[in-house]
């Protein structure tokens, strides 16, 4: 076991709750479901392979077939890679559920080689954080409907490693570099999560709280692209030196789950999480500057308009 592997403890039910988790057909998105779904919550399973997301909502029913108060789970397609899908989904979601209590912007993409999102964007900025930026304040009408509610994005300490350029952050014209696009497209995450804390506060909204984490080093399916983007034999290479300090999905889901959950952060907003705790990230994740100066880019880039997901109605469409 790793030397640190927090544990989210809470014994909270969610009973009546309704969470969407996106990317959550592998690794410590599907363990975060499961362990949404033994509390007794509504999971929306927002995936971009309808086939994949139904075996893992197969898997996760199976092996909790005889535990008490179950929740029910959901099984949405949503192609980060694309905004169009991002934004069907989230109007499926809106015509469908009454309430949403947790939202977790879970999936993501590693260290791929160059390439670009349906839109045009670098593809790690476009699916980690633009796509999850729209996806979030498509649904914040609801989300400000329902609370107490939590907004997770789950993050990675490698946005110390490299800071963002905010004159460039889809490499038009700039050398690209897989590892540094993956940093900047952390940083992206931590710096929306503590820009909408900032937004939600300066509009007298209160119950809606954000989180960002690190999950620590996981063994998933992330690393696929390490061949690719390094040399062949890299992921192989890279799995081997760090295997001691390489926690299960089950360990890496705890700081998602914990911040979805758990009663001692429910008071806590805008703040980053590793092993159960909040803890400090890199200076540049700290700047007001940046986080200002990103929020309005992303609202630009993902085509924002005038909608302004702090004042909108949420025109609820109860189901039959």
């Amino acid at each position: 076991m790793p030397l640190f592997s927090g544990r989210c403890l809470s014994s909270a039910k969610l009973i009546g709750k309704t969470a969407v988790v996106t990317g959550c057909n592998v690794g410590i998105g599907k363990e975060t479901v499961l362990d949404f779904y033994k509390r007794g919550a509504r999971v929306i399973m927002a995936c971009r392979s309808l086939e994949k997301a139904e075996q893992a909502k197969s898997d996760i029913e199976k092996a909790c077939i005889n535990l008490p108060e179950k929740g029910e789970l959901v099984v949405v397609k949503c192609d980060l890679q694309s905004l169009s899908s991002v934004r069907e989904c989230a109007q499926n979601i809106l015509n469908q559920e009454s309430h949403i209590n947790i939202l977790v912007n879970n999936a993501g993409v590693m260290m791929c080689p160059k390439s670009e999102t349906e839109d045009g964007f670098e593809m790690q900025m476009g699916t980690n954080h633009l796509a999850h930026f729209l996806f979030t304040l498509l649904l914040l009408p609801r989300i400000r409907n329902s609370k107490p509610a939590r907004i997770v994005t789950v993050s990675s300490r490698a946005h110390i490693r490299y800071g963002i350029n905010l004159d460039d952050i889809n490499y038009k014209t700039r050398p690209y570099s897989a590892a540094e696009a993956y940093s900047q497209s952390k940083l992206a995450n931590i710096l929306f999560s503590k820009e909408l804390a900032s937004k939600l506060k300066e509009h007298n909204i209160d119950g809606v709280n954000t989180y960002t984490l690190h999950p620590g080093v996981v063994k998933t399916e992330l690393g696929r692209h390490l061949n690719e983007s390094l040399f062949w034999g890299a992921r192989k290479i890279i799995g081997f030196i760090l295997a001691p300090f390489m926690k299960s999905s089950e360990l890496g889901a705890q700081t998602t789950i914990y911040c979805s959950v758990d009663e001692k952060c429910a008071e806590e907003t805008g703040l980053y999480y590793s092993d159960c705790a909040a803890v400090k990230p890199s200076n540049s994740a700290l700047s007001d500057e940046k986080a200002k100066k990103l929020w309005n880019i992303s609202a630009e880039l993902v085509g924002l308009g005038d909608y302004n997901p702090f004042t909108a109605d949420d025109t609820r469409i109860q189901k039959a």
